[in-house]
């Protein structure tokens, strides 16, 4: 062969492995392998959850109770675990219902109460606490138009004939706070809000009173008549009375002007005798 086509034949295999050089140069490196580890499963814990809604007062049955499989770092405070009550499901059978369950919510035993043929009231009543049912109006004259419902907190309203204005002669109502931030436990038959009523009505609500205040309430309701006046939310830890201005009503007779003394609540000290006008 002569020299110069060896020459050429060297240039053309030169220039072709320049050539693929430079083509894998150009090409993108593989893409690294992701190796995913295999998940690490959680550990679970048996929960003894409400199979159903649970209103207040139900009795359970053994039918209103389920064990779910629950992860075990979030397992509620107080929950009831089969590690722990492993017959939990025979032990609270026949237990009443303190406060409601939705179904799936942990059983928690501090929402239940053991009846021990007791009635519902008598068992959900705090230690050293009285019931006292008093009459109201069923239109809801005497209970903030009928939207007060159990578990609010109202103050105890006595309105009566005033005697000193009597003696005098004259004729006059007056009002008085007897009782301050009183749990209503039901109304009428109601112990809770039902199928999301707002309004309960009856013709009584049941207080839940200390001894002597259910002396006074039943002393209140033989010498005038009682209304509850519905507190808000946001007072519900208050109990000392507030400041209120002078109601006393001035009643004229034989064109004189009488002043009947102003009623207050044991919690207030009485006001002074007013000054003849």
């Amino acid at each position: 062969m002569k020299p110069a086509r060896l020459i050429v034949l060297a240039a053309a295999v030169g220039a072709a492995g320049v050539a693929a050089l430079i083509i894998m140069q150009q090409q993108p490196a593989p893409a690294p392998q992701v190796v995913t580890a295999a998940p690490v499963p959680s550990r679970s814990v048996d929960v003894l959850v409400a199979a159903a809604d649970l209103p207040v007062g139900s009795a359970l049955k053994a039918a209103d109770l389920r064990w779910m499989a629950w992860p075990a770092d979030l397992v509620p405070q107080a929950a009831t675990t089969r590690a722990a009550a492993p017959n939990a499901t025979e032990e609270l059978k026949g237990s009443l219902v303190r406060q409601s369950f939705i179904a799936g919510e942990p059983i928690r035993k501090e929402k239940l109460v053991r009846a021990d043929g007791a009635g519902f009231m008598s068992a959900v009543l705090p230690p050293g606490k009285r019931a006292i049912a008093i009459s109201i109006d069923t239109r809801g004259a005497t209970s903030a138009g009928g939207f007060i419902l159990p578990n609010d907190r109202v103050d105890v309203l006595r309105i009566a004939r005033d005697d000193d204005a009597a003696r005098g002669g004259g004729d006059a109502q007056v009002a008085e706070t007897i009782l301050f931030n009183i749990r209503v436990l039901a109304i009428g038959q109601a112990v809770q809000e039902q199928n999301g009523q707002k309004v309960v009505t009856g013709d009584t609500a049941t207080l839940e009173l200390s001894p002597a205040q259910s002396e006074t309430v039943a002393l209140a309701q033989r010498t005038g008549q009682l209304t509850l006046v519905l507190r808000s939310l946001a007072d519900a830890g208050q109990t000392a009375p507030e400041e209120r201005p002078d109601t006393s009503l001035t009643i004229v007779r034989a064109g004189v002007g009488q002043t009947p003394r102003q009623k207050t609540s044991a919690a207030q000290p009485a006001p002074p005798p007013p000054v003849a006008r």
